[in-house]
């Protein structure tokens, strides 16, 4: 008898079987829970700076290869063309002036260790949430988002504050300043100017002082006495802070505790490349997330000798190709551990590359291939298109390229939905779950308007017209280039958002991307039919996105972006700070 149901039951059976057998192994999700996730972030790199977008000179093998074993996007953009409010909105899910981390003056990142503005404690960043989910989570490099309120030890912006477990790294960012043999970097020309008013404050008092001396000048020595005190107390006032930015800015931090003040160049990338690795084989056996946050290839272009002289683009492309070997370095210690199958990998660079970083001849900042403008610059494209790729095999097909509109945003509702949680219900998020369209359940992307700010400025807004395949763009703000027709802001160091340095458009600027993806020919309603139809559609978009905006503290403003003594993290009794507490390798 059970022979006979057997025979019975084969029929009915072997057909399910097949099916299971024949269907796509990208479409298993379900199968697979709590993925772990592994997030590669470049600094300043430009899109045209990775083998994969074009670039048939700086060698990427290992992000090519991750490219050819996962999905690539060709316009993923990111929601702010700077540092700071960019790397907000990838952790949050929302445009940065959601959390005031946008700037309103012409202060647009955060300056100082010793600020007091940053991510607000009361955003919910993914790494908070998959911490919720039970994901042992760290970050490993830069993070840029502030570290106290009020007091030298609240950590209110710091990372373990916001979902981290684990974080080594820096807290602020990396400039000349860190490089002893560099041109100091951070804030040059306002520096100058305060060296400038500490001379011609010098020289007057001095003369002054001669002048009584001699009795040219009649005035009592009380008041040369207040004149020097005041002259002392102006240099005291600036070269506390400016004077020793390597000492305030230029730290390492192991949670809470700062390992090196100043640090140590020569070993930071051996140092957070080996702090990677330990963190991978130290949680292999538990849903974990890692964001690492590379120091590369922002200057002062940290380069290990191994590397130097190897591109041929000098120390730029010497530390791009470095940076390339260290994401191999961890793809081989995922698949050394047998991870490959049960994590998802992503790339990308927090925003464009800097056009105008030069010393001398050297270029030192990136190139952003057919796209015009770079960082700095909220609307064109070279500040905000950049390189994005996901690798997760067997669920994500291999080689795929999806040329549809997504964000950097994108990525919290992608790891939230992942980790099996929900993104916040009381606030708006503006990133959408990529899933669907990176396993090709779906068509195209979810996002019909993405608007690209330059501080709190409003400089262009994108249209995807899904049913046509156009991809509008307008500008209503352009950077004014210098010198005219150069393609960046070269007299300036970076472009501003507002002010004489700015050209308002109206009607504004209108390209077709599909058509015209480097910006190079705008439409007009002479040449394009669509031209008046366009604008007013994105111009009511515009209204509709307004309306969702909610007044919130500013946290670039000048007080929160100014140097403050008691907030100043120290490894010593402040201002005593200086201490190595890691070994060399």
């Amino acid at each position: 008898a059970p022979f006979l149901l057997l025979c019975f039951r084969l029929p009915l059976v072997t057909p399910l079987i097949f099916s299971l057998l024949l269907q796509p192994p990208f479409t298993q999700l379900s199968i697979i829970t709590q993925p772990n996730i592994v997030l590669l972030m470049a600094d300043d790199l430009g899109i045209g700076d990775v083998g994969c977008y074009g670039n048939d000179t700086i060698r990427t093998p290992n992000i090519d290869h991750l490219a050819k074993e996962g999905v690539k996007l060709t316009q993923h953009i990111a929601a702010a063309p700077l540092c700071t409010p960019s790397r907000a909105a990838f952790l949050t899910g929302r445009y940065p002036l959601r959390s005031g981390m946008d700037a309103v003056n012409n202060y647009r990142v955060i300056f100082w260790n010793a600020g007091s503005g940053g991510l607000p404690p009361n955003e919910t960043t993914f790494a908070k949430i998959l911490q919720q989910q039970g994901y042992t989570t760290g970050l490993i490099g830069k993070w840029h988002q502030g570290v106290n309120c009020e007091s030298r030890n609240d950590h209110c912006h710091h990372p373990l504050k916001h979902g981290f477990d684990y974080f080594y790294g820096m807290p602020f960012t990396l400039i000349g300043d860190c490089q002893p043999t560099e041109t100091p970097e951070m804030d040059r020309a306002f520096r100058r100017k305060l060296w400038l008013y500490t001379q011609m404050i010098g020289l007057f008092t001095l003369t002054a002082v001669l002048g009584r001396l001699i009795g040219l000048i009649p005035v009592s020595w009380k008041i040369l006495t207040c004149l020097a005190g005041f002259s002392l107390l102006f240099l005291v006032s600036w070269f506390s802070s400016y004077g020793f930015v390597r000492y305030w800015n230029c730290i390492m931090m192991r949670n809470h505790e700062v390992t090196e003040q100043p640090m140590v160049t020569d070993r930071t990338t051996s140092l957070i490349l080996r702090e990677s690795i330990s963190f991978i084989e130290r949680n292999k056996h538990k849903p974990f997330l890692l964001f690492l946050s590379f120091l590369h290839s922002h200057t002062p272009l940290l380069t290990t000798e191994k590397f130097l002289g190897r591109s041929r683009h000098g120390l730029y492309g010497d530390n791009v190709e470095e940076m390339d070997w260290m994401v191999g370095q961890v793809l081989d210690t995922i698949d050394k551990e047998g991870l490959k199958d049960t994590t998802l990998v992503y790339f990308a660079s927090d925003h464009g590359g800097w056009l105008e970083r030069q010393e001398d001849k050297r270029q030192l900042g990136g190139w952003n291939g057919i796209y015009r403008g770079g960082k700095g610059m909220g609307g064109w494209e070279g500040g905000i298109r950049v390189p994005g790729i996901f690798r997760w095999p067997g669920v994500l097909p291999a080689g795929k390229v999806i040329d549809e509109p997504t964000s950097l945003m994108d990525i919290y509702p992608t790891v939230v939905h992942l980790a099996g949680g929900e993104v916040p219900q009381d606030r708006i998020i503006d990133g959408r779950d990529l899933m669907p369209l990176l396993q090709g359940t779906v068509a195209h992307s979810e996002h019909e308007f993405l608007f690209h700010y330059c501080g709190i400025h409003l400089h262009a807004v994108r249209w995807h017209q899904k049913d046509s395949g156009a991809i509008w763009k307008a500008h209503y703000v352009t950077p004014i280039f210098s010198p005219p027709g150069a393609g960046a802001c070269y007299d300036r160091g970076v472009c501003p958002c507002f002010g004489e340095g700015v050209t308002h458009h109206d009607p504004p600027l209108l390209f077709d991307l599909s058509q015209d993806p480097s910006e190079a020919k705008p439409l007009s309603a002479d040449t394009e039919p669509l031209f008046d139809t366009v604008i007013r559609k994105i111009g009511r978009a515009i209204e509709e996105h307004r309306r969702t905006l909610t007044p919130v503290p500013e946290q670039l403003s000048v007080y929160n972006v100014v140097w403050k003594p008691w907030l100043q993290p120290c490894c010593g009794t402040f201002p005593f700070c200086w201490c190595d507490n890691e070994l060399a390798d």
